[in-house]
């Protein structure tokens, strides 16, 4: 089950990470997309909940957010790219995995890096 929470720490926040089992930090390569990510993961960690983050709308340099996470020793899962594809399609309500096929594969290999890092093993289809 995917829970999604607003962005900070408020009480919703808490209490949708109060019952997982991993948290996905989904971020973006700004400055207030890295404070929020830094506020969060002082809760994840303080909650022990392990974590990996996801760089949303990134523009395909190394960002503050690559910079921190190299130094936090934090995995970054993957990234979505700032395309006018994806962001057409987010505009018209359709999935970007609908348009860009190839990203329905990196979501299940993304899928599979969290999976892995829970120790679960998963049979096959």
């Amino acid at each position: 089950m995917i829970l999604d929470s607003p962005p900070g720490t408020s009480c919703p926040v808490v209490e949708t990470l109060r019952k997982v089992d991993y948290a996905l930090m989904v971020t973006e390569p700004t400055p207030f997309g890295l404070h929020d990510l830094k506020l969060a993961l002082q809760i994840v960690r303080e909650m022990k909940i392990p974590f990996g983050v996801v760089i949303n709308r990134d523009g395909g340099t190394y960002s503050m957010i690559d910079e921190f996470a190299r130094e936090e020793k934090i995995e970054i899962l993957e990234k979505i790219p700032f395309e006018r594809e994806i962001a057409k399609a987010y505009s018209n309500g359709v999935l970007f995995t609908d348009v860009l096929p190839e990203w329905k594969e990196r979501f299940e290999r993304l899928y599979e890096k969290i999976l892995k890092s829970l120790g679960v093993v998963r049979c096959s289809r």
